[in-house]
């Protein structure tokens, strides 16, 4: 049978004064955006709602996406696909689900990331400076 690649989500949540990352608890370890797979019968918007209540307990508002990455070596555990979302985050941040932590970052002090997640961070810079389109 073949392989296909499998379709996630990331989202850029705009909270406070910067953005949400999250310190997974699980392989790959290291800090990441929140995100996920997409459930079978679920829309990648969806999905994006879901994972970041399930992993940071935060309301979003989906603001637009920014773009897909689809990378075969992006994630070490297989080949995914993702679409990431920027949105806006609500409510009390708390870590869940498989986020061992979660903290707010301002972009200026962004850690080392997990997947391509800096390489995301980046793109969502040139975004807001209109050098992205």
């Amino acid at each position: 049978m073949k392989k296909s690649p499998k379709p996630v989500v990331d989202i850029i949540i705009q909270y406070g004064e910067g953005i949400v990352i999250i310190s997974r608890k699980n392989y790959p370890k290291g800090y990441a955006l929140p995100g996920g797979f997409v459930d079978y019968n679920e829309t990648l918007e969806k999905a994006a709602i879901r994972e970041a209540k399930e992993e940071t307990n935060l309301k979003v508002r989906l603001i637009k996406q920014l773009h897909s990455y689809s990378g075969p070596k992006r994630d070490p555990r297989l080949h995914t696909i993702s679409t990431v979302f920027i949105a806006k985050g609500y409510g009390r941040l708390k870590a869940k689900d498989d986020a061992r932590d979660v903290k707010v970052f301002k972009l200026s002090k962004i850690p080392k990331l997990c997947f391509d997640h800096n390489r995301i961070i980046n793109d969502y810079k040139k975004q807001l400076s209109g050098k992205l389109k």
